[in-house]
């Protein structure tokens, strides 16, 4: 039983949920720190299921090889949609005068898709897409803040910074 759980491709597997799991989590921490609703837990927990329905999806695959209607690209498709669920979740404001929680959405959508390509060993592709989650994060909020205080921006600051 032992050996079976450490034979190679479940070492592939691992590895590939590991590396979602910490990418996500690195996004997690910049929202953390940035006082955010989701945190650590929520992208990589994102990053990390998305990896393992991809996963799944590829393994069922290879085991039901020429039943008609298996496709893996099936269950990617519905990782977006239902991580848009979770998007709207956070979006939705009771008090509906403003809009809230749509860089939180967009960034799970993003930990989602990053999860996605390690599930298919994607990984120069899933880190890459992480320092650039990271960038849009951490250096283009700066740049937004910025240019929100200067005179042009001033009154018609059309998207809540989240």
């Amino acid at each position: 039983m032992i050996n079976n759980f450490i034979d190679p491709a479940t070492q592939e597997i691992l590895l590939r949920l590991f590396i979602a799991l910490l990418l996500g989590m690195v996004i997690g921490t910049e929202r953390m720190w940035a006082h955010k609703t989701a945190g650590m837990r929520t992208y990589a927990l994102v990053a990390m299921g998305s990896a393992l329905f991809v996963i799944i999806s590829s393994e069922m695959v290879k085991t039901y090889v020429g039943f008609p209607g298996m496709n893996p690209l099936m269950i990617v498709a519905q990782i977006v949609v239902g991580v848009g669920f979770i998007g709207a979740g956070m979006i939705f404001n009771k008090d509906a005068k403003s809009i809230m929680g749509l860089t939180t959405a967009t960034g799970l959508w993003v930990s989602a898709g990053i999860g996605m390509a390690t599930g298919f060993g994607l990984f120069n592709i899933a880190i890459i897409a992480t320092i650039l989650t990271l960038f849009i994060f951490t250096v283009l909020w700066f740049i937004e803040k910025q240019l929100q205080n200067t005179k042009f921006f001033k009154g018609n600051n059309t998207e809540n910074i989240n």
